[in-house]
């Protein structure tokens, strides 16, 4: 696997879409991707099970062995492990054509501060719920078992302070639509720069 190249990345947008469990950030991204066909999201891969109700897509699913083969190619952005699982981001591997789009990247804190890390550039935008009850009903809503949501929303209030401080941009979902226009915002303005 190639690294990520930096005069590439120079050239083109790398949105980082972060924020606790429960937010909301596979919709917005989903949603942000379909309203501007400038932006290509890179799909994370994981090693926890597939929920249910949950799509094919939102992530993709591999075995331990196989996640931990890819870190030894040096084939993510970011990884890390979760409650027994591995979440990471593969490198793009879109970046060598000269017409890919910007990236977008939903990920854990982790993760964020690990690519902003390499990435000076990248653009961080942390999301955040309206409420820690509502972030509770979201967790609840998709299906997450009790232990996994006192543990996330246990996660959540670590990340929230850290999140809010290195963020570009703090954005509150408290309605889909208006998250998605508020996004899309900061995405014109970042390519105006």
């Amino acid at each position: 696997m190639r690294p990520f190249s930096t005069s590439l990345a120079d050239e083109r947008l790398i949105i980082v879409v972060s924020g606790p469990g429960g937010v909301g950030k596979g919709t917005i991204v989903d949603a942000l991707v379909r309203r501007d066909p400038r932006l290509w999201l890179s799909r994370s891969w994981t090693t926890r099970e597939r929920r249910v109700g949950e799509r094919e897509d939102a992530y993709v699913f591999v075995s331990p062995e196989r996640f931990e083969s890819r870190i030894g190619q040096g084939g993510f952005l970011e990884w890390t492990e979760f409650l027994g699982n591995y979440y990471g981001t593969p490198r793009p591997e879109r970046l060598d054509d000269p017409d890919a789009p910007d990236i977008v990247l939903e990920i854990e804190l982790d993760g964020a501060q690990q690519v902003k890390q390499q990435y000076p550039q990248a653009v961080l935008i942390f999301v955040v719920p309206p409420s820690r009850e509502e972030q509770e009903r979201r967790l609840r809503g998709r299906g997450d078992p009790d232990d996994k949501v006192h543990a996330r929303l246990r996660k959540a209030e670590k990340e929230e302070p850290v999140g809010r401080e290195i963020a570009d941009y703090l954005v509150v979902n408290d309605d889909l639509d208006h998250t998605v226009d508020e996004m899309l915002g900061i995405v014109d303005r970042e390519r105006s720069r």
